[in-house]
């Protein structure tokens, strides 16, 4: 009797609201922990990368040239983002043009090797990806902060989402681009003035 009283009720409300009809709940819950850092990640990439990161490196990159001279003189100096524990890299923005030399576009780390001086010889790494070393990107960036994260972990998650979407943006031709021209812009960090220069690009094109 009661089930149906109950089903009467129903079809009553169903057919005094024709118009109406039921919508699946499809909010997106976040799991906190390490469980939803993906999800969280990608928000926070989502939501940077373009509006924030791009303009930054824009705004603070310095010739190639320029850079190598003012690390002659020395790391400290040269006008970067230092890290943020004693023996951390320092990060720099970087942009310039330079020739290919040798290129391995099959690995898994890409990369092409660039001229910048017109000495013909390779002295600038483009990691091209989609597997990028270093954390220049995030480091760069003084609203990537480490205690704004729950661990190591989850600021290394930020630090590879970054590479991630750099390598995934860039849209350079296909096949061998020995001896062409390439204009880019990126970071790069250091530990020492010497240290090879290694460039995550955030944009690079090829004369035509």
């Amino acid at each position: 009797m009661i089930r149906k009283i109950v089903t009467a009720a129903l079809v009553v409300l169903l057919g005094a609201a024709p118009g109406c009809k039921i919508v699946k709940n499809t909010t997106v819950v976040v799991t906190s922990g390490e469980a939803g850092d993906d999800a969280r990640i990608s928000a926070l990439v989502s939501e940077s990368y373009a509006s924030k990161l791009l303009p930054l490196l824009t705004q603070k990159a310095v010739d190639i040239a320029t850079l190598r001279a003012a690390l002659a003189k020395g790391l400290e100096t040269a006008g970067g983002t230092p890290g943020s524990g004693e023996g951390s890299a320092w990060s720099f923005a970087v942009k310039g043009v330079g020739k290919v030399v040798t290129q391995d576009r099959t690995a898994r780390a890409a990369h092409l090797d660039l001229d910048t001086d017109g000495d013909g010889k390779a002295d600038t790494i483009l990691q091209l990806g989609p597997v990028i070393k270093g954390s220049a990107l995030r480091d760069i960036a003084p609203f990537y902060v480490f205690t704004d994260f729950r661990d190591q972990i989850e600021f290394a998650k930020l630090s590879r989402a970054l590479n991630t979407t750099a390598s995934a943006s860039l849209a350079l031709p296909d096949g061998d681009l020995t001896g062409k021209t390439v204009t880019f812009l990126g970071a790069l960090s250091l530990r020492s003035a010497t240290d090879p220069i290694l460039i995550v690009p955030v944009s690079a094109s090829v004369a035509p």
